[in-house]
């Protein structure tokens, strides 16, 4: 997938638990959890929005797109 997911990173840089992201989001963990794993294909504005504010940090501090490899 071009799409990186680096929540684990800045959750982890910014000292904060799945449990205490989850309590500042108001998102299930277990939700958290699979968006931490990268096992989503989408992310609502507002939850992106909400983790934001709860990291202080910006979309791309979240999100990476890598180019996917062409095979010539």
């Amino acid at each position: 997938m071009p799409i990186i997911l680096r929540l684990d990173r800045v959750m982890a840089d910014r000292k904060m638990s799945l449990n205490e992201l989850s309590e500042k989001v108001g998102v299930a963990n277990v939700n958290l959890s699979k968006l931490k794993n990268g096992h989503v294909s989408a992310v609502r504005f507002s939850t992106l929005e909400a983790i934001c504010e709860a990291l202080d940090c910006q979309p791309g501090d979240i999100l990476e797109y890598q180019k996917p490899e062409r095979n010539e």
